[in-house]
C-alpha cells in the first residue's frame, strides 16, 4: 500500500521525466530584421503645403490647357464636311460604327482613302 509520500514521489518522477532545454530566440526571422533596416534609413520630410498648393494648380493648369485643346480640335473637326456616301462606304466595308467612321473621315479632312488606310492599320 502505498502511503502519502510514496504518491509524492510518483508524481515528481513523471514531472521530472524527460527534461526539454529551454527554447532558444529563433535567428530565423531575417525577414523582419531586413525590413527594420530598410525603414530605418527613411527619412521623413513634411510637406508644406504651399508645394502643395503649387503643384495642384500646375496640374490644374495643365488639365484646363488640354481639355482646352480637346475643344478646339472637336470644334476643327466638326467644321469638316464629310459625304453621306463616303460615311457609309467605309461603315459597311470597315464593318464599324457611324461614329468611328465620321470620325476618322473628319480626322482626315474627308479624304476616304486616308481614313480607310487609316482604320486598316
Amino acid at each position: 500500500m502505498a502511503t502519502e509520500g510514496d504518491v509524492e514521489l510518483e508524481l515528481e518522477t513523471e514531472t521530472s521525466g524527460p527534461e526539454r532545454p529551454p527554447e532558444k530566440p529563433r535567428k530565423h526571422d531575417s525577414g523582419a530584421a531586413d525590413l527594420e533596416r530598410v525603414t530605418d534609413y527613411a527619412e521623413e520630410k513634411e510637406i508644406q503645403s504651399s508645394n502643395l498648393e503649387t503643384a495642384m494648380s500646375v496640374i490644374g493648369d495643365r488639365r484646363s490647357r488640354e481639355q482646352k485643346a480637346k475643344q478646339e480640335r472637336e470644334k476643327e473637326l466638326a467644321k469638316v464636311t464629310i459625304k453621306k456616301e463616303d460615311l457609309e462606304l467605309i461603315m459597311t466595308e470597315m464593318e464599324i460604327s457611324r461614329a468611328a467612321a465620321e470620325r476618322s473621315l473628319r480626322e482626315h479632312m474627308g479624304n476616304v482613302v486616308d481614313a480607310l488606310i487609316a482604320l486598316t492599320n
